[in-house]
């Protein structure tokens, strides 16, 4: 009888264990604390909204049903941290990991190919990112170098013809810099001292902004999560300033008129909020209703980025192999319901870029107006 009884136990433990779903780890390593924290929790909100959809509807590979799980971890912005935090993860046998800065992604993308293999979702615009073409990379925003034109010949215009520096100090700071002096530069101007700082640490940007000014620039380039950058331009209008701003596109205008007067904002080139695109309506409001908080891109091109890296696990009937996913990228962006892409996406390009239709725009009484592109994404 206690046979019998072990053996129909055994018998009820399996079928459970059939009926169930199989779990299937996403990895995370972004900033949780710190300066960026409200970016890093943007990242991982449109992740976890996407995430908490999915497993609503029901997702199944190959003949299994799957439930997605977020496996988020703090970085401080720190590439190094990031490192450590992807071998932990590959550790547990995760195969999808997404890291939102570019240092990280810099320093864990020869880890992909290695052992254990990974797809890295990469939540940057370095262009840097592309140039090594990893075949286990999925990069989500349009590349920086696209912004860099129309948001000098903009403000140029608009200001005239000397830039002050005040960026972050970051890898991803650093690249942004050299690359907006450069087209300054070659469109006429002239460029100021570099008074960058370091965003996730500083906590007064008086100093620098004080530096900068002291070369009586027309525009200010400036940029970083969006909180500090909007202290930066607190700063600067404090201390009398009534030039423009080239803002990074990481800094987000729907944020930074939480910490300023919109008026401050006045002048300034950057990425059109989320909420001025066309069809974004739905997720905002979803967003909002979960979040209490405006969708930026961040948690939109996540969002968007979770649902394609779920539509390219079911296209390839696989949950752990990264190439095979990475392969079905294209083809899963081009499948996805328009209720899931948020903006406009065409697909995913060879080199494994997402190609989203991104807009910028400047500032004026509070107005976005959109600025033409004279490059295309690439």
């Amino acid at each position: 009888m206690k046979r019998l009884h072990r053996i129909t136990a055994l018998a009820l433990l399996s079928a459970s264990t059939a009926l169930a779903d199989k779990v299937v780890n996403i990895g995370y390593s972004g900033p949780l604390s710190g300066a960026a924290a409200f970016y890093g929790k943007d990242v991982q909100s449109g992740l976890d909204m996407a995430i908490a959809e999915l497993n609503k509807t029901g997702v199944t590979v190959g003949s299994e049903k799957v439930t997605f799980k977020l496996v988020a971890l703090d970085d401080r912005y720190l590439p190094n941290e990031t490192a450590t935090n992807v071998k932990r993860l590959t550790s547990q046998g995760i195969d999808v990991i997404v890291v939102p800065h570019a240092g990280g992604i810099l320093t864990v993308q020869p880890m992909t190919t290695g052992d254990p293999k990974f797809l890295l979702v990469a939540y940057s615009s370095e262009p840097k990112i592309l140039a090594g073409n990893n075949p286990l990379t999925f990069m989500l925003p349009p590349r920086y170098d696209n912004y860099v034109q129309p948001f000098v010949a903009t403000q140029m215009k608009a200001f005239g013809k000397k830039l002050g520096l005040i960026g972050t100090t970051s890898a991803y700071g650093k690249q942004w810099t050299e690359a907006i002096s450069a087209e300054w530069t070659k469109q006429g101007g002239t460029v100021g001292g570099n008074n960058g700082v370091d965003y996730n640490t500083t906590v007064d940007y008086s100093s620098a902004v004080t530096k900068a000014l002291a070369e009586k620039p027309d525009v200010l380039f400036i940029g970083g999560p969006s909180q500090p950058t909007a202290l930066v331009v607190k700063a600067a209008r404090e201390q009398g300033f009534k030039g423009g701003f080239i803002v990074m596109d990481q800094a987000k205008f729907e944020q930074m008129d939480q910490v300023v007067p919109r008026s401050y904002l006045d002048g300034s080139v950057g990425v059109l909020p989320v909420k001025e695109f066309a069809g974004t309506q739905v997720f905002v409001a979803q967003y909002q209703k979960l979040y209490k908080k405006i969708p930026t891109s961040e948690a939109a091109l996540n969002y968007m980025g979770m649902n394609v890296i779920a539509k390219a696990m079911e296209l390839a009937g696989t949950t752990d192999d990264p190439a095979a996913i990475r392969a079905k990228l294209d083809a899963a962006a081009k499948a996805l319901p328009q209720s899931k892409t948020v903006f406009k996406l065409s697909g995913v390009t060879a080199g494994g870029h997402a190609d989203a239709a991104f807009v910028v725009a400047s500032v004026k009484g509070g107005q976005y107006t959109r600025l033409r592109l004279t490059t295309t994404f690439k």
